[in-house]
């Protein structure tokens, strides 16, 4: 079990709230939300569970593309997390990846408690260019964003340090100015960044509604 903050607690005490078919099915729009997405191969749900070191809190799997609705899971006092759907090459039918394609932005774009976004990439790759669009409209959108690059542990050091550079110099490129973390689930490595961040997200969110 890793240690976690004090203030960064209720990350242990996640729970599965429920599934959302449908952009409907989700709950009120209240509170402050986070949602995470990522190709579907990149360790999503490891990094999911080490964010609230929980073993089974998301599921992995060795198929891609298992998550196939959005999955939330509450935090206490207003937070949510909201696990979307893999983009990428997962096998799944034409109507259902159509049905995720047009279902993702509809949320990005319609949750008032939607407090920033935490994109993982893998960090053996260079950023793909799905991954630079969704980065694009979140800019535009004004919607925060933490990127992260996961599977750090499967570079060495050297390694690890050009993946982040060059993807440092892909997001100056593009004028994007986004948070940008090296990470591994599995050596818990930036783990605790993550959290660090989200909490700054949650706590802005609260203290914005709490205002009104």
């Amino acid at each position: 079990m890793q240690p976690i903050d004090k203030a960064h607690a209720y990350f242990r005490r996640a729970r599965f709230l429920l599934s959302a078919p449908q952009r409907r099915d989700l709950p009120p729009d209240t509170g402050v939300e986070v949602a995470v997405v990522g190709r579907s191969n990149v360790g999503k749900s490891s990094v999911l569970n080490a964010l609230c070191d929980q073993h089974g809190l998301a599921r992995t799997s060795r198929t891609p593309g298992r998550t196939q609705q959005i999955v939330v899971f509450d935090l206490e006092n207003g937070r949510r997390l909201l696990d979307l759907p893999g983009f990428g090459y997962a096998a799944v039918q034409r109507e259902l990846r159509a049905h995720w394609d047009q279902m993702i932005p509809e949320v990005l774009e319609a949750r008032r408690s939607l407090a920033g976004l935490l994109l993982l990439a893998d960090a053996r790759r260079p950023i793909k260019p799905e991954e630079l669009g969704l980065l694009r409209w979140c800019a535009q959108a004004g919607l925060p964003v933490l990127l992260v690059l996961n599977k750090a542990d499967k570079l060495n050091r050297e390694a690890a340090q050009k993946s982040l550079r060059a993807a440092r110099a892909t997001l100056k490129q593009l004028g994007l100015q986004i948070s940008l973390l090296l990470v591994s689930a599995t050596s818990r490595d930036g783990i605790a960044e993550i959290r660090a961040g989200l909490h700054a997200w949650y706590e802005a969110g609260l203290a914005a509604t709490e205002g009104k």
